[in-house]
């Protein structure tokens, strides 16, 4: 058998339906879709409509919740940050490695909301890093090659806009 010689099976493919062409066809005029209404215009699709029957979004329970506080962290490992090292993107003993340091060296592309350190992987440099959050291993890790670790909280309330205090009282 050649390139040239391979065909569909018979019955496999059919010939495009031409709609609205002529009253002979079957399909002419208005093309098989019924007379005037929604359906019968173009660019209409009613989603979620299933004929009157209860639509699936409508019988399926609603389950959880999205958290409009919740950070999202860029995600590193003590692995990723020796790897770097070893090729040269990562330079230690010039302070303390933070989110910019981390970017430039390509671990992460984006720090919107910091950086996470997780303890997968080994490390064998000393490393003093700033992150975000940090995992149990990862500090392990650290303190066992002798590196520090900065851990930036988030913005601290001020003592007049904490509730209760004497300062905001408008009395």
């Amino acid at each position: 058998m050649k390139l040239n010689e391979l065909r569909d099976n018979r019955g496999a493919t059919r010939e495009r339906s031409r709609v609205g062409r002529g009253i002979g066809s079957g399909v002419g005029k208005t093309a098989g879709r019924g007379h005037k209404g929604q359906k019968s215009r173009s660019g209409v699709a009613i989603k979620g409509f299933e004929g009157g029957q209860m639509p699936l979004y409508r019988r399926l329970p609603k389950r959880g919740f999205n958290n409009k506080f919740s950070k999202k962290y860029s995600e590193v490992n003590v692995g990723q940050l020796q790897s770097a090292i070893d090729r040269g993107k990562l330079i230690v003993g010039k302070g303390f490695v933070d989110a910019k340091a981390l970017e430039e060296a390509g671990l992460v592309s984006r720090a919107a909301n910091g950086v996470r350190l997780l303890g997968n992987g080994n490390l064998t440099a000393k490393i003093n890093i700033e992150v975000s959050g940090v995992t149990a291993g990862a500090l392990r890790a650290l303190e066992k090659v002798g590196g520090q670790i900065k851990v930036m909280q988030g913005r601290q309330k001020s003592e007049s806009e904490k509730p209760g205090s004497s300062a905001s009282s408008g009395d």
